[in-house]
């Protein structure tokens, strides 16, 4: 296996400020092309379905780390949900709604409306959003302590105007 040369750390995200003129902030159009992009390469490399496990690693990994600057302090659930949306609002990330939530069964329900991985995009004949499924299941296994099993279960890109995931603790 060759160096991991880009470990993340919150180093790599760097001085945002250095862009005086051009702020912290960049279109939809340009965050897709790069997403896209990478899903394009990696399914020639090495089919569709090792792509989507590669962004599913990409997104628990993400969502750990976004768990751990954003959210780490110790907090019921009511507030750890508040304060999910809150964030993931502010940053432009989603807006997310907890449909159903059981978690003495370990289950969960949840919507995240204005996606930034697929609203808006035309209909395919599958979900699409793989790497939320592990930024989601990152954020929850980071407040549970547990580790959570989340699927689409609805998409944009499958004709519903949300997408919902299921989590389920493994």
């Amino acid at each position: 296996m060759s160096e991991n040369r880009y470990e993340f750390n919150w180093d790599l995200i760097g001085d945002i400020s250095a862009r005086e003129s051009l702020g912290p902030l960049v279109r939809l159009e340009v965050y897709r092309l790069m997403e896209f992009c990478f899903r394009d390469i990696l399914e020639k490399n090495y089919g569709a379905e090792q792509a989507d496990e590669l962004f599913r690693e990409a997104g628990k990994l993400a969502g750990e780390h976004f768990y751990k600057q954003f959210l780490s302090e110790e907090m019921d659930f009511n507030t750890f949900i508040e304060k999910t949306q809150k964030v993931l609002r502010d940053l432009g990330i989603g807006i997310l709604r907890i449909e159903t939530a059981d978690l003495d069964q370990g289950k969960l329900i949840l919507t995240v409306g204005e996606d930034l991985d697929c609203s808006g995009l035309p209909e395919i004949d599958h979900e699409f959003c793989a790497y939320d499924e592990g930024f989601i299941a990152g954020i929850l296994n980071c407040y549970t302590k547990r580790e959570f099993f989340v699927r689409e279960i609805d998409c944009w890109c499958t004709g519903a105007r949300t997408c919902r995931f299921s989590a389920e603790i493994v």
